[in-house]
């Protein structure tokens, strides 16, 4: 390992990873509202319509090369009805990948402390059940539990669920198994997910349908998740549908692994080089899969996983090459603040705190001055501001929601 990257090892912590991290959530508690404010300003604006756009985005002289942007990243700011992929489908996994790769950097302090293996596997062990259950309260909580509408309108199934069972698993196998008993565990779970889905019949529907209604996950989800079911007839983040996301988690602990490994002296441009590379080839694999199992995030599909492993290893490619290899850093320190608390910013941005009512509160005034079509935009800056204020005032106390 070069000397640039000792210091990384030391602090068990990436900068780059971290960012990533932030970038991630930032989409998700206030980036999407912003740019969909900015792509409707511009349609309304220009009394255009979505499907207008479509066929007007080469003729269109009126609109400039931002308000084409502005438009093209709202677009990807949806999920995929069903089969598909855009980059909003990617945060999700990528997530649980950038928790992955954060592994081999925090279990170094469990692994060489001066405490016997055995000591340190139960230390490890209790702080992973702990992560968990917490991390399913919250997820629940955020579902709106306390609420307490009843059994029947509690939605058990959850974004931070899954982000717990998935790393929780990954953890398991990334401690007790050799890295080529991990991969044997990858692949294992890839293949045998997409022989499940195809050679379990679902009563009424028959083997190897992958409709919403009609696939092995979803008829799982309505026989045992108990509770309500997000889209009624299956749940995003149901029981079976969770087994692939470890293997998203896996690929991150892959990616940490390498960086890691002493093995062959890379230097960190190497590395840059071989994680994009890498990112490549789990594209490439991922379309081909696409053909006899669809990418699909509501399935999370064994294509899925390797489709988004691989924007994932090179987003983050990137990210390291320009943070902790070039030392580029100042860009992302707003991504840091964000990173460093991103389950905090999360759990507030989705029902504990209502950012939008606050920026009205305090910047409404300055909204109701600017066009009207570029209003929401600036709303959603406003609360941009605020969240990320406050999460400086964390960050530079060191205040850090630890799970």
């Amino acid at each position: 390992m070069s000397d640039k990257e000792m210091p990384q090892v030391k602090s068990k912590r990436l900068l780059s990873l971290d960012a990533l991290r932030g970038f991630d959530m930032f989409w998700i508690i206030s980036g999407e509202q912003i740019f969909h404010g900015l792509a409707n300003g511009v349609m309304e604006k220009q009394s255009l319509t979505r499907s207008q756009y479509d066929w007007t985005i080469s003729t269109n002289k009126n609109l400039s090369f931002f308000e084409h942007l502005f438009i093209a990243i709202s677009n990807q700011l949806h999920h995929s009805p069903w089969n598909g992929f855009t980059f909003y489908d990617l945060i999700f996994p990528l997530f649980i990948f950038i928790s992955g790769v954060s592994m081999p950097f925090s279990y170094q302090k469990y692994l060489t402390a001066k405490k016997s293996k055995e000591n340190a596997s139960k230390l490890i062990f209790f702080a992973l059940i702990k992560r968990t259950l917490i991390l399913l309260v919250l997820g629940m909580m955020v579902n709106g539990l306390l609420k307490f509408n009843g059994y029947e309108q509690i939605r058990f199934a959850s974004v931070l669920g899954r982000i717990a069972l998935s790393t929780f698993f990954a953890a398991i196998i990334y401690l007790n198994f050799s890295l080529r008993k991990q991969i044997i565990w990858f692949v294992s779970i890839l293949v045998g997910y997409h022989i499940i889905m195809i050679f379990i019949p679902v009563p009424g529907f028959g083997r190897g349908n992958f409709t919403p209604d009609g696939n092995l996950a979803a008829y799982v989800d309505r026989i045992l998740l108990p509770g309500k079911l997000h889209r009624v007839v299956y749940d995003p983040e149901g029981l079976l549908s969770t087994i692939p996301a470890i293997a998203t988690a896996l690929l991150g602990v892959f990616t940490g692994s390498f960086l890691i490994s002493k093995a062959h002296n890379l230097s960190p441009l190497k590395k840059v080089f071989g994680l994009v590379i890498a990112g490549i080839i789990l594209l490439l694999t991922g379309f081909l899969w696409n053909i006899f199992f669809p990418i699909n995030k509501n399935m999370w599909t064994s294509s899925f996983v390797l489709f988004a492993g691989g924007w994932s290893v090179i987003l983050f490619a990137i990210f390291y090459y320009i943070i902790d290899v070039k030392s580029i850093k100042i860009w992302s320190l707003p991504f840091v603040w964000i990173g460093t608390n991103s389950i905090l910013i999360y759990v507030c941005a989705h029902g504990l705190f209502n950012f939008e009512a606050t920026s009205q509160f305090l910047f409404g005034g300055l909204v109701q001055k600017m066009p009207p079509n570029l209003q929401q935009a600036f709303l959603w800056l406003g609360v941009l501001s605020i969240q990320l204020f406050i999460l400086k005032f964390l960050y530079d106390r060191k205040l850090f929601l630890k799970i």
